[in-house]
């Protein structure tokens, strides 16, 4: 519960921050009270990260004042872009962030440490503090850097920035983590909680503030909104997901069959089920049978990524580089990169999903997260590969921006496109048109028709279907 008349623990006093003459944040103003959860909304490039960055300390503003009436210790950020170092384990992870842990003997408490805290965020997580962060799954490592935020480390956590905090995890990993910022808020601590999830936001935060082009367009407690009035807020009128299945006899020949799946040609094939029961791995194997042919060939399949700075972006090229490289052998003239098809290419893609950037040629890294998805969506769509393979790939992108995406899956599917789509979002799941469930390594079910809906992916899910 806020606290009512308490000093902040953060205040923004017309803060601005400049990149050159873009405005990334442009005279914010707001502060966040002791047992507050602040829900930050906004679309893509709306300024989230930019106000996240002035907070933590990472940027200077470039006008106005972020002030710690309290101090700054105990401000904690947990990033959408993971930061975790790959090669060192859970509990070193842990020990980089704790100026406590020096000299002989801080591995043991580093452990024990580490190990509380993920007991507390997340009961049952099943996490060696021993492993390897490179050994984890996505989910388990943003469950790892999530706890590290709210570990003591030497002090006691005062605010935790949350950004995207449940992009990689499943609906039951995602409630373990919204009761304990409710409990953490409970006892006085103070959360900022930026997410796209708007049921989420709904359910755990107290006030919610809506960013518009560096802007702050909307400031009120979080029961003074609806979903549909948050939506016009954020300045894009995002239409219901549909859902509408194609018909059996509609789809095309069987185009695929392995792994116990099939997918016809024009079809939508979900994977679902709970987080870390061998989707991701089943979907790799997909696609790499699709792509292993040396000999060269035609196309047959593209890859979008969830996990973007590992298995996505490329990280020294520019936007425009990172879109094109799915077409440059299709659009080539005499072996050489025709630089007029590639910048007209990256252009269009551009407009017709909405990146927010001025210059193509810029750096991807000058992108959001939201952005750079939306650039790994361009690239698999702009090539002429039959089969798109997408492992969650709607991390940290926007509500509006996903409506858009849904359309532009069944507009290129009624082409005849094929999509293998894992997701941990049962939204996304249930546009499509035939879902396979996981549940420890094996298919647990195949659901079509009515039968894509929450109650029956979470049946299957927990409880194998008997044989036959």
């Amino acid at each position: 519960m806020t606290q009512t008349n308490a000093v902040p623990v953060v205040a923004l006093d017309a803060a601005a921050k400049h990149f050159g003459p873009v405005k990334a944040l442009d005279g914010v103003s707001l502060s966040v009270a002791p047992g507050e959860c602040l829900g930050l909304v906004g679309h893509n490039g709306a300024g989230k990260s930019t106000l996240v960055n002035l907070v933590n300390g990472t940027f200077g503003p470039t006008s106005g004042t972020v002030r710690f009436p309290g101090g700054a210790g105990g401000v904690r950020s947990v990033f959408q872009e993971l930061s975790l170092c790959p090669n060192l384990t859970v509990a070193e992870n842990l020990a980089m962030a704790h100026p406590g842990l020096k000299g002989i003997g801080w591995r043991r408490p580093a452990r024990a440490e580490i190990a509380a805290s993920l007991d507390a965020v997340f009961p049952g997580h099943g996490i060696d503090a021993d492993a390897e962060v490179d050994t984890l799954t996505i989910a388990e490592r943003q469950m790892v850097e999530i706890a590290i935020g709210f570990a003591p480390r030497g002090g006691e956590a005062r605010l935790v920035i949350l950004d995207e905090p449940t992009s990689s995890l499943d609906e039951g990993i995602a409630r373990q983590l919204l009761a304990h910022v409710r409990a953490f808020c409970a006892k006085g601590g103070a959360v900022v909680f930026i997410s796209h999830m708007l049921g989420e936001v709904f359910d755990v935060c107290s006030r919610i503030v809506v960013l518009k082009d560096g802007k702050v367009v909307a400031d009120r407690p979080t029961e003074g909104f609806t979903r549909q009035g948050l939506v016009d807020a954020m300045g894009h009128v995002a239409a219901e997901a549909t859902g509408q299945q194609v018909a059996r006899s509609e789809l095309g020949e069987v185009i695929l069959k392995a792994e116990g799946l099939e997918a016809r040609r024009g079809e939508v094939v979900g994977l679902s089920g709970l987080a870390g029961h061998g989707q991701a791995a089943a979907l790799a194997r997909l696609y790499l049978a699709q792509t292993s042919d040396w000999r060269g060939g035609p196309q047959r399949a593209v890859f979008v990524a969830g996990d973007r700075p590992r298995d996505g972006v490329l990280p020294l090229w520019s936007i425009l580089r990172n879109m094109s490289v799915s077409v440059l052998g299709r659009d080539a003239r005499g072996g050489l990169v025709d630089r007029a098809a590639e910048r007209a290419l990256a252009e269009d893609w551009k407009m017709r999903i909405g990146i927010r950037t001025d210059d193509v040629t810029n750096p991807i890294l000058s992108l959001s997260g939201g952005n750079q998805q939306k650039v790994l969506f361009a690239r698999a769509l702009a090539s002429d590969a039959p089969v798109v393979v997408m492992d969650d790939p709607m991390r940290g992108v926007d509500v509006g921006t996903k409506q858009d995406v849904y359309a532009m899956i069944r507009s290129e599917a009624a082409k005849g496109r094929t999509f293998l789509w894992y997701s941990t979002e049962t939204e996304e799941v249930c546009q499509c048109d035939r879902v396979f469930v996981f549940r420890n390594g094996q298919i647990s079910a195949e659901l079509t028709g009515e039968d894509i809906c929450e109650e029956r992916i979470l049946e299957a899910s927990f409880e194998m279907q008997e044989a036959g």
